[in-house]
């Protein structure tokens, strides 16, 4: 099961993060949540298999230290991170001190999505988000770094 990772790192007994259980099916869904922890960043997660195209359904996560650009042509580092449970969709407040990620997570934004492309290399999808709207490429640059930006093509 890919939650391990994320499992491992809390004590759900003590954090109000929800534990979670991979689904079955997913609704094409992506949050972006906003992470005051040790360091300020924006968490950038979207609903699929743990394999992307097969197995269930997780939330497969990147932290984005700058956030993910409003803007065309803006690339900003992403670093995967472990799966999510998808239940972490609509989690929002303070993970107490002490605990793994401590700090206030907020809601962002939030919205569907559509894959387009992807490769083991690069994924490419839609965002209809509040805030982010348009064609979004996600690049592996080495192991867990990525780079994440708009396209100037929309649609």
């Amino acid at each position: 099961m890919t939650l391990k990772p994320y499992q491992k790192k809390r004590k759900f007994q003590k954090t109000p993060e929800p534990a979670g259980e991979p689904k079955i099916k997913g609704k094409n869904r992506f949050v972006v949540q906003k992470h005051s922890a040790s360091h300020l960043h924006y968490d950038f997660r979207l609903e699929l298999p743990e394999k992307i195209n097969q197995g269930q359904v997780v939330l497969k996560s990147w932290a984005v230290p700058k956030g993910v650009p409003l803007t065309a042509g803006i690339k900003h580092l992403a670093v995967a991170v472990e799966d999510h449970p998808v239940d972490y969709l609509n989690f929002q407040g303070i993970i107490p001190r002490g605990n793994y990620g401590a700090g206030q997570v907020e809601i962002w934004d939030k919205g569907k999505f559509k894959l387009l492309d992807f490769s083991p290399k690069s994924l490419k999808f839609l965002l209809t988000g509040k805030k982010l709207k348009g064609i979004y490429v996600l690049f592996r640059l080495q192991k867990n770094n990525w780079v994440i930006f708009k396209t100037k093509t929309q649609k």
